[in-house]
């Protein structure tokens, strides 16, 4: 590795090195900026599972058999707070509505249509509501959704508006999936603001300079306009991409370009002191920097990488997104972040300018009596970690899915508003049934499908069974199944789960010799809990072995690499049990997304074992030349100030991700954001060096 990186780095830093490489970043920024725009490839209608689940499978099924089966359904809600709803009211919204004649919009009721006894179907019990379905064309791309019901929502409101009493709201998958992409595009916004003013404030506080916050800003500035292009062009020749993918993404981004910044400006601020040329000093800090930085990029792409062999879709987008966009970090921790800060120099670190000659050690005000008691306590510093750790982590025992994305929106946001009002008012299985598509080798009589409804309609947990559909010759039927309790709930997932079970059975006892096949919102979150489960074996798994293989490379160890491991996996559960515990008391969040724990672990791992290759790599240096105790001792003092710092502002950086209006990402971020506080302080100051000096022998 040093053979390769030496000529790039010590190139690098020379005067003529550093223009060309800054000069080539900002060409290269410029020209892809040129290309396409990352917003025009991301959706929102994302398929998560695999073709190969049944809720796919029951779902092309359905679509086979019944080719002008139903697009995206969405629910209009017309509601009165003080009263019962005015039909004449709700009849001019509609008319207003379907006068527009929206582009996308397949079908809507129309009430003015149907007798007396058909729309008191559609009204709720308290008759202070009324729903009315609306339907979308298939094939509808991820913006689409989003003009659609805004255009439907701005008619329908200025209606509303010069009416007396009747609210209007669009819910159901339709009005959810439109809303989920505002939230998106307006969020990543402010995502962006707010992860650039923690890390400028933060670097401020922590080193008191100016240009030491300003030059890895600039660096990731010019890496997140390339990665982004970079991302559009993958884009551009196919590749879906998901929204959650690219807001995790710019986190990932910040977090480690400023990460990777860190931990050269601190060892070129030492060599500063020792070389009068500043292109000399930085050029004998990259040969010490280089290989830890660009590994433990390295590694976190490896890890990246991992996720090609996931199930679960939104894990294999991550693969090629995260994977490009680690590649080019990569390229810039060793090329554009030492140009930068060599072109800079001394100024850089204005007030404290290091001076040659003056100063032949870096002060260790807090991490030198830490580093002393560590080496000197071993049992005490890495048994108190351990021993908490170990506590924290047995919360996940008390880990519950939550399955009600609606639930993570923001309360005032139309689809949810609406939605809550059909949940308290209708059956709640309304908001989006399930379907259940029968196929037989022959005909499928009224009596059948009467036989099979009546079987269904026995079970406590339906509310309701109706035939939606019947090919022409009698062999495939289509029914429609309402439950009792919201289709997002974890009973719902449950129900549905014991139920595609048990259907050979009921449709045995019910007399009747078909195929059975579930599809909608709940068949589906039936797989996305089974795709993930395994999908967090698989990953845990192929990481660890394939991070293990990576360290051993490093360190040249067989025994490092194993405690090296286990305290990040330790690390991990930890931050997972006590993030579980306070995401609960301070937030409310009594259960979390299935993606929640994957998200977690593959960030906790592949950023916590960074910290672990720079310390341990400062180690092996100082083992050279000094005896186990001393040489540790040295590398946690040298190492702890830029590492906790690193720390710090990744976990800030993390936690911006709280600022989203998703529940899913608030709370990943926040737990991350626990773990690498914990993984920082706790595991790399006490725990990674206690086990060093127990199982390290001095030869």
């Amino acid at each position: 590795m040093k053979k390769l990186l030496y000529p790039i780095t010590d190139w690098v830093t020379t005067k003529r090195g550093m223009w060309i490489t800054i000069i080539a970043w900002v060409v290269l920024m410029v020209g892809l900026s040129a290309g396409p725009k990352l917003n025009d490839y991301r959706v929102s209608n994302f398929q998560s599972l695999p073709d190969e689940a049944q809720s796919m499978i029951a779902e092309k099924k359905t679509e086979e058999l019944f080719p002008n089966a139903q697009g995206t359904p969405g629910i209009l809600v017309f509601h009165n707070e003080n009263g019962d709803i005015n039909l004449e009211e709700v009849q001019q919204i509609l008319d207003g509505i379907m006068a527009e004649d929206i582009e996308g919009i397949k079908k809507i009721i129309d009430l003015s249509a149907l007798p007396a006894p058909a729309i008191q179907g559609f009204i709720s019990e308290d008759n202070s509501t009324i729903i009315v379905p609306m339907e979308l064309e298939q094939g509808l791309g991820n913006s689409q959704y989003s003009q659609i019901n805004d255009h439907a929502s701005q008619v329908g409101n200025e209606i509303a508006g010069q009416l007396e009493s009747t609210n209007f709201y669009i819910t159901g998958p339709a009005g959810i999936a439109g809303d989920t992409v505002k939230l998106f595009e307006e969020a990543d916004f402010v995502l962006l603001l707010a992860t650039v003013g923690i890390i400028l404030v933060l670097l401020i506080l922590i080193y008191r300079s100016p240009l030491l916050a300003i030059i890895p800003l600039l660096a990731t500035v010019i890496v997140y306009q390339v990665v982004n292009q970079s991302v559009a062009l993958m884009g551009a020749a196919g590749l879906e991409i998901n929204n959650q993918t690219t807001s995790i993404m710019s986190i990932l981004l910040f977090a480690a370009v400023i990460d990777y910044s860190l931990f050269v400006f601190s060892r070129y601020r030492e060599e500063l002191n020792t070389y009068e040329s500043k292109h000399e000093a930085m050029k004998q800090a990259m040969r010490a920097t280089g290989e830890p930085v660009f590994f433990a990029g390295g590694t976190v792409l490896a890890a990246m990488l991992v996720l090609f062999f996931a199930d679960f879709r939104d894990y294999q987008n991550f693969a090629p997104i995260f994977g490009m966009a680690m590649f080019i970090i990569m390229l810039a921790s060793v090329t554009l972040v030492p140009a930068l800060f060599t072109l800079f120099g001394r100024k850089a670190f204005w007030p404290k300018v290091p001076k040659y000659g003056q100063e032949t050690q870096v002060k260790h005000g807090v991490w030198g009596p830490i580093a002393k008691f560590v080496v000197n306590k071993p049992l005490i510093a890495g048994g108190a970690v351990a021993i908490f750790m170990v506590v924290t982590a047995l919360n996940i025992f008390n880990l519950e899915y939550e399955f009600d994305m609606v639930k993570s929106f923001p309360e005032d946001l139309p689809s949810r508003v609406g939605y809550e009002i059909v949940e308290e008012r209708y059956d709640k299985g309304e908001l989006a049934p399930t379907t259940l598509t029968l196929e037989s080798s022959s005909e499928l009589t009224r009596e059948d499908i009467l036989s099979v409804i009546e079987e269904l309609e026995s079970t406590s947990a339906i509310a309701s069974a109706r035939l939606s559909g019947q090919t022409e010759d009698a062999k495939a039927a289509k029914l429609t199944v309402a439950l009792n309790t919201s289709p997002y709930s974890t009973e719902a997932v449950d129900f549905i789960k014991e139920l595609r079970e048990e259907t050979p059975q009921l449709l045995e006892e019910a007399g009747v010799d078909a195929k059975a096949y579930y599809s909608g919102v709940t068949a589906k979150l039936v797989d996305e809990h089974d795709v993930n489960d395994g999908d967090i074996v698989k990953i845990v798994i192929m990481e660890t072995l394939l991070i293990l293989v990576l360290l051993v490379a490093l360190t040249r160890s067989f025994k490092m690499p194993i405690y090296m491991m286990a305290t990040i996996l330790l690390s991990y559960v930890s931050a997972l049990g006590l993030g579980l515990f306070l995401v609960d008391v301070l937030f409310g969040f009594e259960a979390i997304s299935t993606r929640v724990p994957v998200y977690a672990f593959i960030f906790l791992v592949a950023l916590g074992i960074d910290y672990n290759i720079i310390l341990v790599s400062r180690f092996i240096e100082e083992r050279k030349a000094q005896k186990i105790k001393p040489a540790l001792e040295t590398a946690i003092a040298n190492t702890g100030g830029v590492i906790s710092s690193a720390g710090v502002i990744l976990a800030a950086t993390f936690a911006a991700l709280m600022t989203m209006p998703i529940a899913d990402l608030f709370v990943f971020g926040f737990i991350v954001a626990v773990g690498i506080l914990l993984d920082t302080f706790l595991v790399r100051g006490m725990l990674m060096p206690a086990l060093i000096q127990f199982f390290e022998k001095d030869s």
